[in-house]
C-alpha cells in the first residue's frame, strides 16, 4: 500500500508540472525517422486518460545538437534504415543520459546494426544487456510477467527488450523484434488487432512511467 501512496503522490506531483513531451530525435543516416505519426499522440491521449497527467498532445522533433533537445525528460527514437550520430551529436546524447535523460528505441524492422553502433559511440563501455521480466519497465502500471508483446513477426522468436545500465540506472530501452511503435499507431495505418494494440499502448505507458519517474 506505501508503494501504491508514494506512486499516486509521484502523479500528482508531475501534473501539476509543465506538460510532459517526448522528444522524437532527428537524426541523419538515411532512415526514417520520422516515421509512427500517430505514435505518442495515442500513447500521450492513454496516459493522460488514465491518469490524469498534464501532458503534450504529441511529441516534439528536434536533432540531437539542438538547445531545445535537453529540456526533454525522454527522448524516442524508431526507424526502418541506417542512423548516424555525429560527433557532437554522441557527446550531446552522452550528456543527456548521464544528466538524468532517458531513451526509448524501438527498432521498426532494420535499424538494429546501425542503433546498437552508434549507442556504443556514446557508452563504449556498456553493453546492451537484455532486462530480466521481473524489471521495472515491465510493472509501472500493467503487468507484463513475460515480457514485451509481440506486434510484428520481424525475426520471428520472442521478443527482449535491451537496455544500457549507466551508473546503476537504465539510461535506455530498446525493444526489439514486435514494433511497439507500430502498435501504438492508428488502427487503421497496420491493420492490427485490437488486443494487439491494447498491449502495446499498454506496454509504452509503462515506458512512459519508467522514464519520467526515474
Amino acid at each position: 500500500m506505501r508503494k501504491i501512496i508514494i506512486f499516486i503522490g509521484l502523479l500528482f506531483s508531475l501534473s501539476q508540472a509543465q506538460p510532459l513531451t517526448p522528444v522524437r530525435i532527428h537524426y541523419d543516416g538515411g532512415g526514417d525517422w520520422y516515421g509512427n505519426k500517430t505514435t505518442w499522440r495515442n500513447i500521450l491521449t492513454r496516459v493522460k486518460q488514465v491518469f490524469h497527467l498534464n501532458v503534450a498532445q504529441r511529441e516534439v522533433a528536434y536533432r540531437i545538437t539542438d538547445p531545445e533537445f535537453l529540456k526533454y525528460p525522454i527522448a524516442y527514437i524508431a526507424g526502418h534504415g541506417n542512423i548516424r550520430f555525429s560527433p557532437q551529436e554522441v557527446e550531446q546524447l552522452r550528456r543527456y543520459l548521464t544528466s538524468g535523460g532517458f531513451l526509448y528505441a524501438d527498432d521498426d524492422f532494420g535499424m538494429d546494426a546501425s542503433f546498437r553502433r552508434e549507442m556504443k559511440k556514446v557508452f563504449p563501455e556498456l553493453k546492451f544487456v537484455e532486462l530480466p521480466f521481473s524489471h521495472p519497465i515491465y510493472h509501472m502500471y500493467y503487468q507484463f510477467d513475460h515480457g514485451l508483446p509481440k506486434v510484428h513477426e520481424h525475426y520471428g522468436g520472442p521478443p527482449k527488450g535491451f537496455g544500457l545500465i549507466y551508473q546503476g540506472r537504465l539510461v535506455c530501452f530498446y525493444s526489439w523484434n514486435t514494433d511497439i511503435s507500430d502498435g501504438c499507431e492508428d488502427a487503421e495505418i497496420h491493420g492490427d488487432p485490437p488486443e494487439i494494440r491494447e498491449q502495446a499502448l499498454r506496454m509504452a505507458v509503462n515506458i512512459f512511467l519508467y522514464a519520467v519517474l526515474n
